[in-house]
C-alpha cells in the first residue's frame, strides 16, 4: 500500500484562472453569474434493452468446434520503438458467423485478411456495429494476462442488444480470445508499458437495404502491438469544454460502444484541435432542480471518463468525483477500476469518492478558490491522462497542476496501482486473468 497521498496534497488558496490572448477576457463573476432560462430538468431515462436476438433455441458459441488455419507467411514483429496505435496488426483474426436460422456457427482462427461483403450489407448503411477495447500483457515471468474481460465482453453484450444485434456467451468468448492470445502471444511485447491491444467487433451482414435487425452477423477479434501512450513520460493536455455539440442525450446509445458514436466527435475534435486544445471535454446543459437554473453538467473527456479531485470547500476533504451512469456515459472498465481501488483505498485516507452529477460552474469555483486539486481522464489506451487547463467561455481554467508537473500524485497513484494488477505485480488479483 502506498503512503498516504494526503501528504502529498497541498492545501493551497492561491487562484488559478489564468487568461491566454487567443481567449476574450471575460470576469469570473460574470462566467458563474450568467442568468439563463428556466425549464424543466432532463427526466432520468430508463434503461432501453433490445430483445435479445440470439434465440435460446438457436446454437450457443461452441469452443470444441474452434479451427485454427496458421499463417504461412508469419510477420517479423515491429521493433517495440517503431510501433504506432492500430496501424500495426498480428498474424491472425478470430472470427465467429451468427445467422437467425442457425444460431452461432464454428468459430475460427484464421490468417488476418480482408473481410467480403456485399455493397447492400447493412452495416455500411445503417451502421449496426458496436465493439470493445481490451488489452492482453506479458508479466515479468513471460505469462500472458488479460485485465477484467468479463467486463469487457458484458459490456459488448449490451452494446450489440441496443442494436439488434444477437448477444453471445461470454466466458465462452472469452475462452477464444485466450486461445488466440496463446498462438499470437509473440507479439506481445515483455514490457512494462507495453501490451496487444484487442479489438472484438461485431457487425450485422445481412444484404438488404430494408431497415430492421439483421438476420446476420459477424464476430470478430483483431489485435494490434502497442506501446505507452505516453512513450516518453507524462504530458497533461488541454480540453476544450464543447457547448456547441453535444456526444450523448437521454435516451440515446450513449451508454454503449457503438462506431456510430465516435465519427460525429471528430469534427468537434478538430476545430478543438485548431484552437490548441488536445481533446473536448463534453458537456450537456441541463436545469440544476437544487437551484432551477440551467447549468453545463461534466459528462466524458474525447474517448475517455471523467474524473476530478475537489476539496470540500466547508470540510477540507478531498473527494475524487466522476459523472454517474445515466444512460450517457460509457462505463468504463478503467473507470470501475479506479472507483473500485479509491474506494477500498482512498476511503481509509480520509477521502469521499462519489459518483454524482457535478457542473463547471462547480469546476471553475473551485479552481479560483484553490480546491481544483487535479482533473484526469481515464481509458483503456492510456490508464489515465493528466490534464492541465480547461477552456471555457473564453476563460482557461487551471486544474491544479504546478507548472513543472505533467501529472499528480492521485492520477499516478491510480496508474500505478491499475498497472500493476494488469502486469501481475500484484499477485493473485482477481482482476488479472492468467492465459
Amino acid at each position: 500500500m502506498a503512503s498516504s497521498l494526503r501528504t502529498l496534497l497541498p492545501r493551497t488558496t492561491t487562484k488559478h484562472i489564468t487568461r491566454h490572448s487567443h481567449h476574450h477576457r471575460i470576469p469570473l463573476q460574470c462566467l458563474l453569474n450568467q442568468q439563463r432560462s428556466y425549464s424543466t430538468p432532463t427526466p432520468t431515462p430508463t434503461r432501453l434493452e433490445a430483445p435479445d436476438a440470439s434465440d435460446p433455441k438457436l446454437s450457443a458459441i461452441d469452443t470444441s468446434t474452434l479451427t485454427i488455419t496458421k499463417t504461412t507467411t508469419p510477420k517479423t514483429p515491429t521493433p517495440h520503438n517503431e510501433l504506432i496505435f492500430g496501424r500495426t496488426f498480428t498474424d491472425h483474426m478470430l472470427s465467429l458467423e451468427w445467422t437467425a436460422e442457425s444460431g452461432w456457427l464454428a468459430p475460427n482462427i484464421t490468417p488476418y485478411q480482408n473481410l467480403s461483403l456485399d455493397p447492400a450489407t447493412c452495416v455500411l448503411h445503417y451502421a449496426f456495429e458496436a465493439f470493445e477495447g481490451m488489452k492482453a500483457y506479458k508479466d515479468k515471468n513471460g505469462h500472458v494476462r488479460l485485465f477484467r474481460p468479463d467486463k469487457n465482453m458484458a459490456r459488448l453484450n449490451r452494446s450489440v442488444a441496443r442494436i439488434a444485434l444477437p448477444t453471445f456467451d461470454g466466458p465462452k468468448m472469452i475462452d477464444l480470445i485466450k486461445e488466440f492470445c496463446r498462438l499470437e502471444s509473440r507479439f506481445i511485447p515483455q514490457t512494462k508499458g507495453y501490451s496487444l491491444y484487442l479489438r472484438p467487433n461485431m457487425i450485422g451482414t445481412q444484404r438488404t437495404l430494408g431497415v430492421g435487425p439483421p438476420g446476420s452477423a459477424l464476430l470478430y477479434l483483431i489485435a494490434s502491438p502497442v506501446g505507452p501512450y505516453y512513450p516518453t513520460g507524462f504530458k497533461a493536455i488541454s480540453l476544450e469544454a464543447t457547448t456547441y455539440a453535444v456526444r450523448a442525450w437521454p435516451g440515446g446509445v450513449g451508454a454503449s460502444k457503438l462506431g456510430a458514436n465516435y465519427a460525429p466527435c471528430i469534427v468537434p475534435q478538430m476545430q478543438a484541435a485548431r484552437r490548441g486544445f488536445q481533446q473536448n471535454l463534453w458537456l450537456f446543459e441541463d436545469v440544476d432542480p437544487e437551484t432551477g437554473r440551467k447549468e453545463d453538467f461534466v459528462t466524458e473527456v474525447g474517448t475517455m471518463n471523467l474524473f476530478a479531485c475537489i476539496r470540500d470547500e466547508k470540510t477540507g476533504q478531498p473527494e475524487l468525483v466522476t459523472a454517474p451512469l445515466d444512460g450517457t456515459i460509457l462505463e468504463g472498465v478503467v473507470r470501475d477500476s479506479i472507483l473500485t481501488l479509491a474506494r477500498e483505498r482512498l476511503v481509509p485516507q480520509g477521502w469521499a469518492v462519489n459518483e454524482r452529477r457535478f457542473t463547471m460552474r462547480e469546476v471553475v469555483e473551485a479552481s479560483s478558490e484553490g480546491r481544483l486539486m487535479e482533473v484526469f481522464g481515464s481509458g483503456t489506451a492510456a490508464v489515465v491522462s493528466p490534464v492541465r487547463s480547461i477552456g471555457y467561455q473564453g476563460q482557461m481554467i487551471s486544474c491544479g497542476l504546478p507548472e513543472d508537473k505533467e501529472v499528480g500524485p492521485v492520477t499516478l497513484q491510480m496508474k500505478d496501482w491499475i498497472e500493476g494488477i494488469q502486469y501481475g505485480e500484484e499477485e493473485g488479483h482477481a482482476w488479472s486473468w492468467k492465459v
